[in-house]
């Protein structure tokens, strides 16, 4: 069972992961995205927003205020440096680390993550291709692109997935879809939104919700 300090922080990285630019993110969105009922989510809101790690109005969501957002960057870095580590280090699949990384991400030891980084080699992104938070907060910016808006005859490179769920990167996996491959997109299909690639001179088609759960940088 987790405990108070636990559910905060997951409401916090809750938050942070569905923040935009001058928008709060609604109750529903968190209750879906924990699995809990709005109810719940309304009163951890209250709680959070006392100890003022939120700005929260009824029916209007919650943003992170700057202490808020420091812990929910904290836990985040903690989380991907942990499945860095059981994919390079204990030879986990990229499909298979997320929940464990939820338990060691509220292991409380500034030195121990410290410690954890540098024997990582300092890496910048985890297994699924999201930036790393440094110590300091700091995120790594790149110019990505959904692989289904790229133009025909592009060549890219994959450099993250939007989805995370077990089936899709399961699924990735199987047909050679994963971090850091080079593709060359041949045609993308109106009529269905399906995407002819070719990986390795050999062309294959993936589907049109495939292709917009794929996100890609120019090849060089």
């Amino acid at each position: 069972m987790k405990n108070q300090s636990q559910t905060r922080e997951n409401y916090l990285k809750c938050i942070l992961k569905y923040s935009l630019p001058g928008k709060k993110v609604s109750t529903n969105t968190i209750a879906r995205d924990l699995g809990t009922s709005a109810a719940s989510v309304t009163d951890m809101l209250k709680k959070l927003k006392d100890d003022n790690l939120i700005v929260y109005e009824a029916y209007k969501g919650a943003k992170l205020t700057p202490a808020g957002k420091k812990i929910a960057l904290k836990i985040l870095r903690k989380h991907r440096l942990w499945e860095v580590f059981l994919v390079e280090r204990l030879n986990f699949s990229w499909d298979n680390i997320h929940e464990i990384a939820e338990q060691l991400e509220h292991i409380d030891s500034p030195e121990l993550i410290r410690a954890l980084d540098k024997f990582l080699d300092y890496p910048k992104f985890d297994p699924h291709g999201d930036p790393i938070p440094s110590e300091s907060g700091e995120i790594e910016k790149r110019d990505t692109i959904v692989l289904s808006d790229v133009p025909d005859g592009s060549e890219v490179v994959i450099a993250s997935v939007k989805r995370s769920d077990t089936e899709f990167l399961q699924y990735l996996e199987k047909v050679g879809l994963t971090i850091n491959r080079k593709l060359r997109v041949i045609e993308k299909l109106e009529f269905d939104k399906s995407v002819q690639l070719e990986i390795n001179g050999v062309r294959s088609v993936i589907s049109g919700n495939v292709a917009k759960n794929l996100l890609v940088l120019q090849s060089d």
